[in-house]
C-alpha cells in the first residue's frame, strides 16, 4: 500500500483549480460540486502540510509551492492518460496517438492528410496539441512530434517531410498599387514580423546588401504564420512567409511579391518520436502514411 500518494479523485480537483483558477470552474469541468472540490483542495492541504492557494475573497492563487506541484501533478496525469490510452489500444478498443504539432502546419498542411489517414485508417485515432517550441518527451504525453528545425531532434528516429527552402515577401495586390511609382517598393510599406522567425527581414535585408533600419524592424509581431497571413490578405503590410503555404494564393493572383527575391533557409519539417520507444503498428502506420504524401 503507497501511504504517501493523495487519492486520485483530490490530485484531480487541485490540478483543475490550479489550472482553471478556480473551484467554481474545476467543479463544473469534473462535473462535482464546488464544495466537493474546494474539501478535496482543503483535504489534500491538510494532508500534504503546505499551503497550495492563497484564498483572497472569491479568488485564489498558487502559492510557489503550489505551482511548482501543479506542474508535476499535471505531468503525470497526462502520463496516466497516455498510458491508460496506450493500453486500450494493445487491447483492440481503438488505437488512440498523440502528436504534438505547429499550429499552421497542422492546419493548413497536416489535416488534409489526416483525412485521408482515416479514411484508410478509421480504427486510428490521432489527436494533436499544440508546441511550438523544442521539447523532451520524458516531459510531455506525446507519442510523437511534427517541427521545424535543422535536424531531427536529439534521441528521436522519424522521418523529414519537407524542406521549408526560402520565405517569400508577400503583401496583398491592393497594397502593392499603391506603391507602384515609388522607387522601392518596400518603401513606407509596415513590415510584419512572424514570432517564430525573429531575424527573418534582418536576414533578408543583409542578403540583399541592403541596410536594415529601424523603421523596418517595427511593424506589428504575430505568433503564427496564420496571423500574418491574414494581416498580409487585409493589406496591412509584408510578410515573409514560407513558399509552400502562399504559392497556391500568388498563382491565384490574391497575393503579389513586391520584390523578386526570397529568403533561403536551410530548416526543414520532421516527423519523429523517441528512439527508447519501441513504435507501435498505428505510429509507423502514420509515419508511412506522412512518408508517401511527401514523396
Amino acid at each position: 500500500m503507497r501511504h504517501g500518494i493523495p487519492n486520485l479523485g483530490a490530485l484531480q480537483a487541485f490540478e483543475a483549480t490550479a489550472r482553471l483558477g478556480s473551484f467554481s470552474r474545476a467543479a463544473e469541468e469534473l462535473a462535482l460540486t464546488h464544495s466537493a472540490i474546494y474539501r478535496q483542495v482543503a483535504g489534500l492541504e491538510e494532508r500534504l502540510g503546505v499551503a497550495l492557494f492563497t484564498r483572497v475573497r472569491r479568488r485564489v492563487m498558487l502559492t510557489d509551492a503550489g505551482a511548482e506541484y501543479a506542474a508535476r501533478v499535471r505531468h503525470h496525469l497526462d502520463q496516466l492518460e497516455k498510458d491508460t490510452l496506450g493500453l486500450m489500444s494493445r487491447a483492440g478498443v481503438g488505437r488512440n496517438l498523440h502528436v504534438a504539432v505547429l499550429p499552421t502546419l497542422a492546419m493548413t498542411w497536416l489535416l488534409p492528410r489526416l483525412a485521408d489517414f482515416y479514411r484508410l485508417r478509421p480504427d486510428i485515432f490521432v489527436s494533436l496539441s499544440v508546441r511550438t517550441l523544442p521539447f523532451q518527451f520524458n516531459d510531455q504525453p506525446f507519442d510523437a512530434a511534427i517541427y521545424h528545425a535543422e535536424r531531427m531532434w536529439p534521441g528521436t528516429r522519424g522521418i523529414k517531410l519537407f524542406e521549408e527552402k526560402e520565405l517569400l515577401p508577400v503583401c496583398a495586390p491592393a497594397l502593392m498599387a499603391a506603391k507602384k511609382t515609388h522607387k522601392d517598393p518596400l518603401a513606407d510599406m509596415p513590415h510584419l514580423h512572424t514570432t517564430s522567425r525573429p531575424d527573418a527581414w534582418r536576414r533578408w535585408y543583409v542578403a540583399q546588401g541592403r541596410d536594415y533600419l529601424p523603421t523596418n524592424n517595427a511593424g506589428p509581431r504575430y505568433e503564427l504564420f496564420t496571423m500574418s497571413l491574414a494581416a498580409v490578405k487585409a493589406g496591412m503590410g509584408v510578410a515573409l512567409v514560407p513558399r509552400f503555404l502562399v504559392q497556391q494564393a500568388l498563382d491565384a493572383g490574391e497575393l503579389v511579391m513586391p520584390v523578386a527575391t526570397g529568403l533561403k533557409v536551410e530548416e526543414a519539417y520532421f516527423f519523429s518520436y523517441p528512439l527508447a520507444n519501441e513504435p507501435s503498428e498505428a505510429l509507423c502506420e502514420l509515419e508511412n502514411c506522412l512518408k508517401e504524401s511527401t514523396l
